[in-house]
């Protein structure tokens, strides 16, 4: 098994020295660094770009929910809390575990099975390291008191709304404080197609594709939601798709 390079976010040093005495006992994790704070936090995966993240929900100025905000994509993250409410309200969606502070050892063992086990299916394994993100990375996603982590490959589609950019998963359509621009800069080319100025779709999601006005094509997604394809982008749609 590949090495699992982690850093931690924590802004107590006794929980930092915890955790790192915890991962001496597990040797295929090799951790790369630590932080006491989000912006420090943030320079650290930036410049290392770990697979895995150990994070503290409840941290001064900046939470940890705000740190997931700042990143384009998101590593495995385990989140490490005091507060069991609070840790519990932010698994909305696809989240991998929480630790309670402070953490005994059979708890973390536990939630190391599940790093290995989403390791080996394949998130991971470099994709960090690159600039667009691929079906199996991750984003975070806070919309009010909810949270969650989903996969690129689980969204059906972007959809401008203002200067942001609601998110269609599931049954699930939350804003992410984000222009449809910046989403587009980072998706994987081959899933996603831009179907008119104000929409990103996930072809893996299209039902049926059938001629609509004035050269247009008209998209029946999964979830039978109906979307239009402009002009200009049904010619490129068509020649994308062999159509």
């Amino acid at each position: 098994m590949s090495t699992i390079k982690a850093v931690i976010v924590e802004d107590s040093r006794l929980a930092r020295n915890e955790l790192k005495e915890l991962i001496k006992g597990h040797g295929e994790i090799e951790l790369l660094g630590e932080a006491e704070n989000v912006d420090k936090g943030y320079e650290l995966i930036q410049e290392k770009r770990p697979d895995l993240l150990f994070l503290d929900i409840n941290m001064p100025e900046k939470d940890g929910f705000e740190l997931l905000e700042m990143l384009d994509e998101v590593p495995i993250t385990i989140f490490t809390t005091a507060f069991d409410e609070y840790a519990i309200k932010s698994f909305e969606y696809n989240a991998l575990d929480y630790l309670l502070k402070p953490i005994n050892a059979k708890r973390f063992a536990l939630a190391m099975d599940k790093v290995r086990s989403k390791w080996q299916d394949g998130l991971g394994e470099g994709e960090t390291s690159v600039e667009r993100l691929t079906e199996k990375s991750q984003i975070f996603i806070k919309d009010g008191e909810k949270c969650w982590l989903v996969k690129i490959g689980e969204i059906s589609h972007f959809e401008i709304v203002g200067n942001y950019t609601r998110v269609y998963f599931e049954n699930q359509k939350p804003m992410l404080y984000k222009s449809l621009n910046q989403v587009a800069e980072k998706l994987p080319a081959q899933n996603f197609f831009r179907a008119n100025r104000q929409q990103i779709i996930n072809i893996n999601f299209i039902k049926s594709v059938v001629p609509w006005f004035n050269g247009k094509l008209k998209l029946t997604m999964i979830n039978g939601e109906e979307l239009e394809v402009s002009r200009r982008q049904s010619y490129i749609f068509k020649d994308k798709m062999s159509l």
